[in-house]
């Protein structure tokens, strides 16, 4: 991760041409990188086909990725159990271009790398021309979604087109602007899904790969935050040469318009929607059923038990020991509406809070009481999942995070579980397409996109329909309400870090403490009070992330985002 993009061009040239220049001929002189590759001879294109999934794997992952937690633990949701993370380094004031510990810069622009060596060398393999369209098509989503992932960290950064780099080639290259970045990863994502099957058509054996569904869904998040308010013309650079890279320089509410057509051409399409069922079972197994229709786009991984042994509560210990690794706050906890839809309004201290509450909360979190390999999980102090041993790692808020779990309420031990990360969902299609209605002044009809999402949840739609919407809410009522909606409904999958930073609320919601509960166990007796158990800092710079330190030295062009050295 820390290697920059130019030396990843300079060393995967090097290894073309080493492929080359062997003291003794093992193979014929004319054989090379290339052609061993995308060779005309193979009539399957066996080895285009391993090139092309090596792109894939190139994917983040988002399980415990950053230092071996989750991203949301860099938000207001949740914390890491570990004092020793760098995921701290995002929310105690200290980032810097050189210690960014989500640099993906490197790994970004590998996948562009390889995805425009494979369009340019595709043409030789003798496939038949519609699974070569197909390939190029997954190939030029790829491209689209590294740049994508590029942006919503950096803002503009330098497009390189179909070029693939020579040595003799010049590497210096600028920044683009935010608005030509987005308008190209628009165009490649709507050349990607002329060329994609769409998910009806790809078969059980090929899930996880792209549909055309997928390059609608990345065309959708693009232009939702292309018309959030930290880009839609709400940029805090005073430098305006740093405000285009990192927005549009002035604030267009139709932009809006262009997340409601995206999001309605993946709905026409029919073969994603919610799967059918409601409440914390309908939802876990969202997470833990490989093929089912929310889930557009993931990362493929074998099935295993990673994610319950990384999570899970720390009295756990056999067959292997669990390690907690994810402590969700009180002030996540408190997100969660009543089961008829309503804002909790209870004490976040009572030990009967978790009783009518919103059912996700039992698929996402685990809390004291709740039962777990045969027994209840014990978070008060001095507790089998709280045991307060010296160097043990262990909750910091009296909750462990349960989302993408198993089912293993009744088990003695883990078995291995499907656990492929997320990358697109419907729900979050519909969460996107609410957004942009309430912000056209389209309230009432973005009521409608809500009210799939908390049913699906297994909110109550009481007897007005609505499931919690009050009727005659405001845009701003609405606005908050979609805001949490996602917030709940997306948890832990990598958007609440995003967010609140593109609806330039993170001064707000990044400046403040973090609480979580002191249970104590008194006889049998539960008694619990808040506590604090970290404060966040948030400089207006984090809205964006750091250009790397590694990439600044090496490209004199690029200039780095405001308020970083």
């Amino acid at each position: 991760m820390k290697r920059s993009f130019i030396l990843s061009i300079v060393c995967f040239i090097a290894l073309i041409s080493s492929s080359c220049s062997k003291k003794f001929e093992q193979y014929p002189e004319d054989r090379n990188f290339e052609s061993d590759i995308f060779d005309p001879g193979d009539k399957k294109g066996t080895g285009a086909k391993q090139f092309l999934f090596d792109i894939y794997a190139s994917l983040p992952g988002g399980f415990n990725r950053i230092d071996g937690d989750y991203l949301d633990a860099a938000t207001d949701d949740a914390v890491s159990s570990s004092f020793a993370s760098n995921i701290v380094l995002f929310t105690n004031g200290q980032l810097t271009s050189a210690n960014y510990p989500d640099n993906n810069w490197k790994n970004c622009y590998s996948i562009i790398r390889k995805s425009n060596f494979f369009l340019k060398h595709i043409g030789v393999v003798l496939i038949p021309d519609s699974v070569k369209n197909d390939q190029m098509a997954e190939a030029r989503f790829l491209r689209a979604f590294a740049y994508f992932e590029l942006l919503k960290r950096y803002g503009g950064v330098p497009l390189v087109g179909d070029t693939v780099f020579s040595l003799s080639d010049n590497l210096s290259l600028p920044r683009n602007t935010f608005a030509e970045c987005v308008d190209y990863i628009a165009s490649e994502c709507d050349a990607a899904a002329e060329g994609l099957p769409n998910g009806a058509k790809i078969a059980s054996a090929d899930f996880g790969r792209v549909p055309s569904e997928a390059a609608l869904a990345l065309k959708c998040r693009l232009f939702l935050y292309a018309a959030s308010p930290l880009y839609n013309g709400g940029g805090f650079e005073v430098n305006p040469g740093l405000k285009i890279l990192t927005g549009y320089p002035d604030a267009d509410p139709a932009r809006w318009q262009k997340v409601i057509t995206a999001a309605e051409a993946l709905t026409k399409a029919s073969y994603y929607k919610l799967p059918s069922g409601t409440g914390n079972a309908a939802y876990s197994a969202v997470f833990t059923t490989k093929i089912n229709t929310d889930i557009i786009l993931s990362k493929q991984s074998s099935a295993s038990t990673s994610i319950e042994v990384s999570n899970a509560p720390v009295g756990f210990v056999a067959p292997a020991a669990s390690n907690g690794r994810t402590s969700p706050t009180q002030n996540f906890v408190n997100a969660f509406p009543n089961q008829d839809g309503s804002p909790y309004t209870g004490s976040s201290t009572d030990m009967n809070q978790y009783n009518g509450r919103d059912p996700r909360m039992k698929s996402i979190l685990f809390y004291n009481g709740v039962k777990w390999l045969g027994r209840n999980i014990e978070t008060f102090e001095g507790g089998l999942d709280k045991p307060n041993l010296p160097f043990k790692t262990q909750t910091r808020t009296s909750y462990y995070l349960r989302k993408f779990m198993g089912d293993f309420t009744n088990s003695t031990s883990y078995s291995n579980q499907s656990h492929n990360f997320p990358y697109f969902r419907f729900a979050e299609v519909l969460l996107n397409y609410a957004e942009a209605l309430n912000e056209v002044g389209r309230t009432e009809d973005a009521v409608a996109p809500l009210k799939l999402i908390r049913a699906r949840a297994g909110i109550t739609a009481g007897t007005n329909g609505r499931y919690g919407i009050p009727a005659g809410i405001s845009q701003a009522g609405l606005r908050d309400l979609i805001r949490n909606e996602r917030r709940i409904e997306l948890s832990f999958e990598e958007h609440r870090f995003w967010d609140v930073r593109r609806w330039k609320i993170a001064g707000t919601v990044l400046n403040t403490t973090l609480k979580g509960l002191k249970i104590v166990n008194s006889a049998g007796s539960l008694t619990a009070e808040e506590q604090t158990v970290s404060t966040l800092t948030f400089q207006n710079k984090y809205y964006h992330m750091p250009v790397p330190y590694s990439e600044m030295i090496r490209n004199p062009r690029l200039i780095q985002n405001e308020g970083y050295n």
